[in-house]
């Protein structure tokens, strides 16, 4: 019998990787936390990365972190126009899994590197 109905919360199965991928399975999601544990904090932080993230991507991944409770969107104190990004105690705990994905893109992926500190203005 062919599933067509969604598990609990819109899952689509219980797997457990399945449900991961859901939520990072995409080719930002883990580029927008690396740049926050790298120190990104404002919109435009997250633009300067080489990967070339378009704004309206950017914006819908920044907004379902902050909805899935791995981000925390604030405003920004020196300048009420803008907001501050940061990751949740829940969202440091991906940092595992994205340095697990970076060792092996080191050893698997010939050419790869660690990535570099973040450029901001804060640098």
């Amino acid at each position: 019998m062919a599933r067509t109905k969604k598990t609990q919360a819109g899952r689509r199965s219980n797997c457990a990787v399945a449900c991961t991928l859901d939520i990072i399975g995409d080719r930002w999601t883990l580029l927008v936390i690396r740049d926050l544990f790298r120190g990104a904090r404002h919109f435009d932080d997250f633009l300067r990365s080489p990967e070339g993230i378009a704004t309206n991507i950017l914006s819908a991944r920044l907004h379902a972190l902050c909805d899935q409770g791995f981000v925390k969107k604030t405003a920004d104190p020196a300048d009420q126009r803008r907001f501050t990004y940061q990751l949740t105690s829940d969202g440091l705990h991906l940092i595992e899994l994205l340095g697990h994905v970076a060792a092996w893109g080191l050893k698997y992926l010939p050419g790869t590197k660690k990535a570099g500190r973040l450029n901001t203005e804060n640098d």
